[in-house]
């Protein structure tokens, strides 16, 4: 076992640590049924939203992909890209350690699809840049017109709050005009990375921006139970819940998204509210994830099989990817 390997393994070890601790810091004073109760107290048309904007975001996650897929040049149909970003973001959001995880399942996909190392590296790397440019507008917007909850939380005043967003928003149209004039290429080792287009950089904070809209109104429709809910106000508990997670790396945010979520909006987040949006968000996507990865899975060693079984021009054609 190499030392990445341990300090990998080590990692998990430590997340799983940290989530189960605060999970019982957050759930410590419920008991089971209390939490039933408090999940079915959720109105139904509000838990349907829900479910609504949860699937929105996940069409949009498909969208991270179409654009590194347009990066490297590939004319992929948008069915298999959304086949394959769907499994690999539905598990590798819920495991932890998506990058690595997520990465893994598409690089499965696209590679049997004819997409090089490279190539897929590029793509998950593009992806990444696009989370990062959705979460840099989103907490933007929210810093900038509600600095308020951020400078609570941060411990910070609401000038500086409202510095870091417009930062955040000043560093999205860098990255747009980067893209539109710099065009020198970037080399790392033998992979030669360089900007996308002034239009895919684009695609990208647009693409970025409204997932996380619609996870921010995924969130704010559980916790509809006690009244009307401030929408920035659950934007700004999702967007500082990220960043506690990007610090923690705990494995699909368990613990830290609720702890934090919890602490912005104090009653309003209720304990049901919480065990919905972790169903909806990531345990729903989950189950339909696996066994859907399991079909193409199945499907992709059918086709090896006919394949190999063929000879001369019929076994070129059976080869071909599904």
């Amino acid at each position: 076992m190499t030392k990445k390997q341990i300090f990998t393994y080590l990692m998990l070890v430590v997340g799983f640590g940290l989530a189960a601790w605060l999970l019982y810091q957050v759930f410590r004073e419920h008991s089971f049924s209390e939490i039933i109760q408090s999940v079915r107290d959720i109105p139904a048309g509000n838990l349907a939203l829900a479910l609504l904007f949860a699937f929105a975001s996940y069409l949009c996650l498909t969208g991270f992909d179409w654009c590194g897929v347009r990066y490297v040049k590939n004319d992929l149909p948008y069915p298999k890209i959304g086949l394959a970003s769907f499994i690999a973001l539905s598990i590798g959001q819920s495991v932890g350690m998506s990058g690595l995880s997520s990465g893994a399942l598409r690089y499965r996909y696209y590679a049997h699809w004819g997409m090089t190392t490279e190539d897929v590296a590029k793509i998950v790397l593009l992806s990444g840049v696009t989370v990062g440019l959705g979460m840099a507008v989103l907490a933007g917007i929210v810093m900038v017109i509600n600095p308020k909850d951020a400078a609570a939380v941060l411990r910070l005043k609401e000038e500086v709050v409202i510095a870091i967003g417009a930062g955040c928003l000043a560093a999205t149209v860098l990255y747009v005009a980067l893209a539109a004039f710099l065009r020198a290429p970037l080399k790392i080792r033998s992979w030669t990375f360089q900007m996308p287009t002034w239009k895919i950089a684009l695609a990208q904070i647009v693409i970025g921006t409204i997932n996380f809209a619609f996870v921010s109104a995924c969130l704010r429709e559980v916790m509809a139970v006690g009244g009307d809910v401030s929408y920035l106000k659950a934007a700004t508990a999702f967007v500082l819940a990220n960043v506690a997670i990007l610090i923690t790396h705990a494995p699909g945010g368990l613990g830290v998204l609720e702890a934090t979520v919890r602490h912005v909006m104090g009653d309003q987040a209720t304990i049901g509210s919480l065990v919905a949006f972790r169903v909806i968000y990531f345990f729903i996507p989950l189950f339909i994830g696996l066994p859907l990865s399991l079909i193409v899975e199945a499907v992709f060693r059918a086709n090896k099989a006919r394949g190999g079984a063929g000879t001369g021009r019929n076994a070129r054609v059976a080869a071909e990817p599904a």
